[in-house]
C-alpha cells in the first residue's frame, strides 16, 4: 500500500472513530438547554461585592419585565439594546410603547424587592428606589437595568439624580 492510500484509510479510520464516539457520549441527543421561566422566581446567589449585586439585580430586572410582557430574559435583553430594536420588539409582539415602558418599570421594581429581600439593598434604599422605579423615564430605567452598579455602590447619589 503506497503511502498516500495509508494515509486516506488512516483518515477515514479516525473519522469513523471521532463520529462513534460522539454517538456512545450521547452526542445524537443533544438538546440545547431550554431558555429559563422569567416569571420563575430565582434564588440570589452570596453576592460579594457591588458587581456582582448589580449582575443579580439586571437578571432579576430582566426576568421580572420578561414576565410581564410573556417573552424569555434573552429575548427582551436584545429588544433594549437601543431604541430601533425596542420598537421592532413591540412591534413584533403587539404591545404599545406604554406597555413595554411599563413592564420595564416593573421588573425594575421585581429587581428591588428581590435585591432587599436577598439583603443586598437596606429598606431604606429600596423603598427610595422603588418610588423612582416607578416613575423613571424608560431609557433611564433601561440604563439602571444595564448598569445596576450604582444602585449598590452610591445609592444615594443615584437617588438624588434621578428625583431631579
Amino acid at each position: 500500500m503506497s503511502s498516500g492510500r495509508l494515509l486516506v484509510v488512516t483518515s477515514v479510520v479516525a473519522s469513523v472513530a471521532l463520529v462513534a464516539a460522539y454517538l456512545a457520549a450521547g452526542g445524537s441527543d443533544y438538546e440545547p438547554t431550554p431558555t429559563a421561566d422569567p416569571c420563575a422566581a430565582r434564588e440570589w446567589r452570596s453576592p460579594e461585592g457591588i458587581q456582582e449585586s448589580a449582575q443579580q439585580f439586571a437578571l432579576s430586572a430582566l426576568d421580572g419585565a420578561a414576565c410581564d410582557l410573556g417573552v424569555s430574559r434573552e429575548e427582551l435583553a436584545v429588544a433594549l439594546v437601543s431604541e430601533e430594536s425596542r420598537a421592532e420588539f413591540a412591534a413584533e409582539q403587539g404591545i404599545t410603547d406604554e406597555e413595554l415602558e411599563a413592564a420595564v418599570r416593573e421588573g425594575l421594581v421585581r429587581g428591588i424587592d428581590d435585591a432587599e429581600a436577598a439583603g443586598a439593598l437596606s429598606p431604606l434604599i429600596a423603598d427610595g428606589a422603588r418610588a423612582v422605579a416607578e416613575r423613571v423615564p424608560v431609557d433611564e430605567a433601561i440604563a439602571l437595568i444595564e448598569d445596576a452598579e450604582a444602585l449598590f455602590g452610591d445609592a444615594g447619589s443615584l437617588l438624588g439624580g434621578l428625583l431631579d
